[in-house]
């Protein structure tokens, strides 16, 4: 998904504080990825969820039931 559609998702407009709260943390951890790495600021930029990322939210899941 590209960052705005992200946000979007989220329902969050701020840009600057989707970044620095939810985005660069998610990068970080390795719950997800970017898709061009080596072109930060792409305008095809997009983000995907890792294996990490998807065992995390399974995990998130059980954990409700």
């Amino acid at each position: 998904m590209s960052r705005e559609a992200l946000q979007n998702a989220l329902k969050l407009q701020d840009r600057k504080s989707f970044r620095e709260r939810y985005l660069e943390p998610a990068l970080r951890g390795g719950l997800v990825e970017m898709t061009i790495p080596d072109k930060h600021n792409s305008h095809l930029q997009r983000y995907r969820l890792t294996d990490h990322g998807r065992q995390w939210l399974q995990q998130r899941e059980q954990d409700k039931h």
